[in-house]
Order: structure tokens, then sequence, then C-alpha cells
């Protein structure tokens, strides 16, 4: 029969085996909220590239429009030019 003694070496090692339990859940908390810190920091830098890129992107396409028109009223088209310019921002 099972004395005294025997229960509380087992009620020691499950108390043990609990805090051991703890400790690694804590661990892992730990690194979970490491990774979703340095994800969250690299996402923004992401979007920083992202908005980066947008607005260089719409300044290219803005110089390449204007080249464009300077370079098709310089050729001799300038009045059709000029029409279809001044009808495309009225019309918009």
């Amino acid at each position: 029969m099972a004395n005294l003694n025997d229960f509380k070496l087992v009620a020691e090692q499950l108390s043990h085996a609990l805090d051991l339990l703890r400790a690694e859940n804590a661990a892992v908390k730990a690194g979970q909220a490491h990774d979703r810190e340095a994800l969250s920091q690299r996402l923004s830098v992401l979007e920083a590239q992202a908005a980066d890129f947008e607005s260089r992107l719409r300044a290219l396409t803005e110089a390449a429009t204007q080249h464009k028109l300077l370079a098709s009223l310089a050729t001799g088209g300038g009045l059709i030019s000029l029409i279809t310019l001044l009808k495309w921002l009225l019309d918009s």
C-alpha cells in the first residue's frame, strides 16, 4: 500500500512537470512576441518601399507624358495636339 511519502513524491513530480510546462509556454509566447515585432517592422519597411515606388512611378509617368506632349508640339502636330489637350482637360 502506498504511503504518504509516495503521494508527496508524486505531487512534487507533478508540480515540477507543471512548472516546466509553464516555463516552456512562457518561452514560446516570448518567441511569438519577438516574431510578431520583427514581422511588423518588416511590413512597415515594405509598405514604405511600396509607397516610394508608387510615387516614383507616378513622377516618371508624368514626366513621360509631358515629354510626349512637348515632342508632339515640337514636331508640327502642335495645333492638333493643343486642341486634343484642351478637349481632354475640359472633359476631365
